[in-house]
């Protein structure tokens, strides 16, 4: 009986290089001994599959046919040969750039109670330092009794601002608040008031700040519009109340409205009758405070009462007159005259702001007839008519002597005096010289230049002049001889003076060449 065939195994020195992609292959089937009953091999434990890779697996080489065992093994037939390997699992897609992890951004900075009343609690905060990123969706404003930990969330909404007003809370609770800044990181760490809050109305005693330019008697013009603004402060919201000159206000002619920080009185057109003294009241409880405004509506002013025309002498007119019975309602500031010739009837202007009620025209022409006007003045400007004398002042064409007046003339004589005395100079041979010096006296002195106590006179080699006081002695290109002693002396009928210098007069050295 023929021997069973061995199994099939490859050969060493065939065998492909080993790669982890690649699965270990299905053991052969034992082959009996040659001689004997054939003794199944042992299977060898197949290698876990490696992760599969990118690299591609080649199929197994084909087994080569064992040697026949005892010379008469038949051998292996095809089918009982090494299938070929599996071909290689598609490599799985790269795996994606993980997302940078969102964090919440710092807590807000800067948490402060702004207003508490009886109702409304409003904090205010700034924005948190470090925001990230993800940038900021927005706040939640929390807040709970005190004592408890039970937080409610104020707003349902994420709110932008930074300011928040917490409503609709009970008179008297004590209540702790903190605000979250929120972003697709979560909220942040909360910011908290360092104290709880009483839910309260603060009373704040009532105040008027009246402005400067109230302080003061405020004056409009007929027609122009009245506008103040009187700012106050109190809580909680203060009743204010106007008076004028003690009695309430015509809202028909005076409009006021109110707020919670001021009150504004209105007037559309003013008018005179709006003059007054008013007074606003601001109330909170029994604490008030109480201001007075003076409101002059002005116009403009009548024109005097009377003119009358007192006397007329030479080229001269005197002038009296009444004050208006209509001032405007403001201080008269003065009057202007003006005066008219018959014969042109064109008026010219004698006196501005004037102030007095009496004057004297001058300087009228000979042989004419003037007639006068007085208007008044205030703030506002002329009155629109005018005083006008009844009477014409008429220039008699009369000789006149004028016997100019005797005055007394005054002395002016005084000696002469050296208000400028000679310096002693130094002066090189050759080079023109000048001595100066200044004198007063009245009448004008006589100046006479000496050399060495002798008169010069009219020696050519001198220049002497003298203007307004001013003395010069010029010395046209003095030499060694002209040295010495100069002196002026001024001399008038009052006295003289005297004044001296000394004149040194140098040579030119020139160099020799050694």
């Amino acid at each position: 009986m023929p021997a069973k065939p061995a199994p099939i195994k490859k050969s060493p020195a065939k065998k492909a290089a080993p790669k982890k992609e690649e699965k270990p292959a299905a053991p052969a089937e034992p082959a009996p001994a040659p001689a004997s009953a054939p003794a199944p091999a042992p299977e060898p434990e197949p290698e876990p599959a490696p992760a599969p890779a990118p690299a591609e697996a080649a199929p197994a080489p084909a087994a080569e046919p064992a040697p026949e065992a005892g010379g008469d093994a038949a051998p292996a037939p095809a089918e009982e040969q090494k299938p070929a390997a599996e071909p290689a699992a598609p490599p799985p897609p790269p795996p994606e750039p993980e997302k940078p992890k969102e964090e919440p951004t710092s807590e807000p900075v800067n948490l402060t109670l702004e207003d508490v009343n009886d109702t409304t609690l409003t904090v205010k905060w700034r924005p948190p330092e470090n925001i990230g990123a993800s940038g900021l969706d927005g706040y939640t404003v929390e807040y709970c009794r005190d004592g408890t930990q039970d937080w409610v969330v104020a707003n349902q909404e994420l709110i932008i601002s930074n300011r928040y007003a917490i409503k609709n809370l009970t008179t008297g609770d004590k209540l702790h608040v903190r605000v979250k800044a929120v972003n697709p990181g979560g909220p942040s760490a909360p910011a908290s008031l360092e104290q709880p809050v009483v839910v309260r109305e603060i009373v704040d005693r009532p105040r008027i700040r009246l402005p400067r330019s109230l302080r003061t008697v405020f004056v409009k013009k007929v027609g122009d519009t009245v506008n103040l603004v009187i700012p106050f402060q109190g809580k909680p919201k203060p009743q204010v109340s106007w008076t004028k000159d003690g009695q309430p206000l015509d809202l028909k002619a005076v409009g006021v409205r109110n707020s919670d920080r001021d009150t504004i009185l209105f007037i559309r057109k003013s008018e005179r009758k709006d003059s007054g003294k008013y007074e606003v009241t601001v109330k909170v409880d029994s604490l008030e405070d109480k201001a007075t405004i003076t409101i002059q509506i002005v116009d403009l002013p009548g024109p005097p009462s009377s003119i009358k025309l007192v006397d007329v002498w030479g080229f001269n007119t005197a002038l009296e007159w009444t004050p208006p019975k209509d001032d405007g309602n403001a201080e008269i500031t003065g009057y202007t005259v003006q005066k008219a010739d018959k014969k042109t009837g064109e008026w010219f202007t004698v006196l501005e702001h004037y102030h007095r009620l009496n004057c004297t025209v001058s300087d009228l022409i000979m042989g004419n007839s003037y007639s006068f006007r007085v208007f008044t003045e205030n703030r506002c400007g002329l009155s629109e008519n005018a005083a006008v004398t009844k009477d014409l002042a008429y220039i008699q064409k009369t000789g006149i002597q004028y016997k100019p007046p005797e005055y007394k003339d005054r002395d002016y004589s005084e000696p002469p005096s050296f208000t400028q005395p000679l310096n002693d100079r130094a002066a090189t041979m050759g080079y023109t010289t000048k001595l100066l010096c200044a004198v007063r006296g009245n009448p004008q002195p006589k100046i006479l230049w000496m050399k060495n106590q002798m008169v010069i006179g009219e020696d050519p080699k001198f220049r002497q002049i003298t203007s307004q006081g001013l003395c010069t002695l010029e010395i046209r290109k003095p030499c060694t001889f002209d040295g010495g002693v100069y002196s002026c002396k001024a001399i008038n009928p009052h006295g003289e003076a005297v004044v001296n210098c000394k004149l040194d007069v140098k040579a030119v050295q020139v160099p020799t060449d050694k």
